[in-house]
């Protein structure tokens, strides 16, 4: 994928969740997401930050948070979650859907990385449904397992993944995991939510590495 096209992916797929939060219930916001400790309020409220931070922002953020990346963004999300309504979260999310700002740092594919894992953080607790397009699972797949920022590479090292839903594998492994992009990515990123769907002689080692504590993965632009 260019710039442009992760660009109008990125809006598409943030618009489509202002469409999905829309249907929610108030209860709704008050359930634990799939990013432990996060309501789905906070989760709402962190997406809408890469979109607003400055320099400044980051750098006061990581000295309150002592350095701890993760306590940061926690911080940082639940401070706007206390701050603004869903409905006000929502306006904004759609307000800079196209915006090509991001987090200090960070690259094009992070926001997309973002949009699509939280998406399934948000809407798997519910039990409601917001499908991930195939292209751009196997896309932000492709990404993750290069980046070891997110922590991907080493949860699913010596692993073969193979997409059931697309023409897309990894070329090395000695032991397979198969299933939906959307499961995979999931997965990678260390949420055991991803084992659901997937089979291989490589899953009760991906589940043992998911159980032993690895965090939800992060991309620059969050959690």
């Amino acid at each position: 994928m260019d710039q442009k096209d992760i660009l109008l992916a990125v809006e598409t797929e943030r618009l489509r969740l202002c469409a999905f939060l829309e249907q929610l219930d108030p209860a709704d916001w008050l359930v634990p997401s799939l990013c432990q400790g996060w309501t789905v309020h906070d989760l709402v409220a962190h997406l809408t930050i890469p979109t607003r931070a400055t320099m400044p922002d980051v750098i006061i953020g990581a000295i309150r948070a002592r350095g701890n990346f993760h306590r940061m963004t926690a911080r940082q999300a639940r401070d706007r979650a206390a701050r603004f309504t869903p409905d006000e979260l929502i306006a904004q999310l759609r307000e800079t859907a196209g915006s090509d700002r991001r987090m200090p740092g960070s690259g094009p594919m992070d926001p997309l990385v973002d949009v699509l894992v939280h998406g399934q953080d948000i809407a798997r607790p519910l039990r409601r449904p917001l499908p991930m397009p195939v292209t751009l699972a196997v896309a932000a797949l492709d990404y993750v397992l290069d980046n070891r920022f997110t922590g991907a590479p080493k949860r699913v090292a010596d692993l073969r993944l193979v997409a059931a839903d697309a023409d897309w594998a990894t070329e090395t492994g000695t032991a397979e995991v198969r299933g939906p992009a959307a499961d995979l990515l999931l997965a990678a990123m260390g949420r055991p939510e991803g084992l659901s769907t997937v089979s291989g002689s490589g899953i009760d080692r991906l589940t043992e590495r998911l159980r032993d504590g690895s965090a939800p993965g992060t991309s620059r632009g969050g959690r």
